[in-house]
């Protein structure tokens, strides 16, 4: 029975940054692994990157989906071998719920989105929770949402998290990564018995970068910032008083456009329209196209005594202009008969009358402080037995294998259920002791967490897991299981490493 996985989903503040020290290296044990995402300098360029033209880059991000992680075949092996006594550490933060007794799950504000460029250049995301630590700045996620999975042993750029992400709104602020923290084993040798990790993240950002204000023409001059100018249609009348008004400080051009440009059928473009003409010229012209070509059929009206008078009337002193045929039949009746040939011409553009509006590029930004004050923070748990009730969150998006895509990734998706007792074994991804969990989600929810002993009146439980692979464990073509390390004391050891780094402020 073949079996698949992959992995779900997949420097304008520099003045007044303050100072922070980063760890650089990977620890002198082989546990920890430590390494640096973002001084305050590029954590400026990242975070303008992702915010500015109102966070477009956050929009156009998609659900990391790497081929690279696909397996063939997976299995069960025995249990697990737990290495130090079980433990936790408790959550900090949300506010309380009243209990409810039906399954109407509340979303805790931990969870957003991970987001990150991959080494090809294009931009994704994966899912993640705020974590408690000693500093209130941690990010929970898996560890192919940080390093890069290639081989070439770095981490992603330009890694932020964003708590309860919406459609390009950022409710609790922008949270760019300071330091990345993983098991060694994963680090150094993608290890996916270690895919996961912790990141310290700055103070969030909130506001807006890179938000025009219209000023006025004196500003503009002085401002020594970022600035552009808008031309604004407007009619004619406006035009003319701006210009002649004394008093005005606005400043008008005129885009005096362009008149249509006579081309043939041929040329890229070309459009054609049909002018009139007389019955002599039409019966001369031949069929087919170009300009001079007959165009379409004669058109016939029947019209009344003094139409057709008139119309008469008008050709004797303008036979150009009416070129038609009029004609009487036998019983007195009146016919006007229209003949067209062909016109082949490339559109020009109308006038237009402009006022220019002066812009500068201001920032109205401010730190909104640290993420677990402002979102909570889950707590953690290590050397739990298996075959325990766990709750995962994500965000799903990606398609399942036969093609069908049931997630928008817009908003987070639950699964809660026992874990498997038997140990997950993937010998392509070095995998021998995975946990895995019934779910029907599909990429996008990777490095979402699994929250064990979850309160869904506290909305806070303790992290045993992120999310690693989707599999389709029936060979059905649609994903029906999710995976994730065994949280062990090692994993408690990287956990404590990075709970008790510090990260500081962006803006004082």
């Amino acid at each position: 029975m073949k079996r698949i996985l992959l992995p779900a989903g997949g420097a304008i503040l520099a003045t007044g940054l303050l100072a922070a020290g980063l760890a650089t290296t990977a620890q002198a044990d082989d546990t920890v692994s430590a390494d640096v995402l973002a001084n305050q300098q590029k954590a400026a360029e990242t975070l303008d990157f992702w915010t500015k033209s109102n966070n477009q880059a956050l929009k156009n991000a998609v659900a990391f989906n790497p081929d690279a992680l696909e397996v063939q075949k997976i299995s069960s092996g025995g249990g697990y071998t737990s290495d130090t006594k079980p433990g936790s550490t408790a959550p900090i933060g949300e506010e309380k719920k009243a209990a409810v007794k039906v399954q109407n799950v509340n979303l805790p504000k931990t969870i957003g989105k991970v987001f990150f460029e991959g080494r090809d250049g294009k931009l994704y995301w994966c899912s993640g929770t705020s974590i408690q630590s000693q500093y209130r700045n941690l990010v929970a996620t898996a560890g192919h949402c940080v390093y890069d999975i290639a081989g070439n042993d770095e981490v992603v750029s330009r890694w932020v998290f964003v708590p309860g992400y919406y459609q390009g709104k950022a409710p609790w602020g922008v949270y760019v990564g300071k330091q990345a923290f993983t098991h060694y084993d994963f680090d150094v040798y993608e290890d996916f018995d270690r895919d996961y990790a912790f990141v310290t993240v700055y103070d969030g950002i909130g506001g807006t970068l890179n938000k025009p204000k219209l000023v006025d023409w004196a500003t503009y001059k002085a401002y020594q910032g970022e600035k552009f100018v808008k031309d604004v249609t407007v009619s004619k009348d406006e035009y003319d008083k701006g210009k002649l008004d004394p008093k005005t400080t606005d400043y008008y051009d005129v885009d005096p456009g362009k008149a249509d440009e006579a081309t043939g059928p041929d040329y890229p473009g070309a459009v054609v329209d049909r002018v009139e003409v007389s019955e002599g010229t039409y019966k001369d012209a031949t069929v087919g196209q170009g300009n001079g070509k007959k165009f379409g059929e004669p058109v016939t009206e029947i019209v009344t005594d003094a139409e057709a008078a008139d119309y008469k009337a008008n050709a004797a002193k303008d036979a150009a202009k009416y070129p038609a045929t009029v004609v009487q039949d036998p019983r007195g009746n009146w016919t006007i008969t229209h003949f067209y040939v062909q016109k082949w011409y490339k559109k020009g553009n109308v006038a237009r009358y402009i006022r220019l509006e002066p812009y500068t590029v201001v920032h109205e930004v401010k730190s909104v402080g640290r993420l677990g004050d402002n979102v909570g923070g889950q707590g953690f748990a290590w050397n739990q037995p298996a075959g325990g009730y766990v709750r995962t969150f994500g965000y799903p998006y990606g398609p399942h294998l036969d093609g069908n895509k049931p997630f928008t990734g817009v908003t987070p998706k639950w699964c809660y259920g026992k874990t498997a007792k038997k140990a997950l074994l993937i010998p392509s991804k070095k995998v021998e002791e995975q946990v895995s969990l019934k779910c029907t989600v599909t990429a996008g929810y990777d490095g979402g967490p699994w929250l064990y002993k979850y309160s869904n009146a506290k909305r806070l439980g303790y992290v045993n897991g992120v999310t690693s692979l989707i599999a389709d464990t029936d060979g059905n073509k649609r994903y029906d299981t999710i995976t994730s390390a065994y949280f062990d004391g090692e994993t408690n050891v990287v956990y404590k490493a990075a709970a008790a780094a510090w990260s500081g402020k962006l803006i004082p």
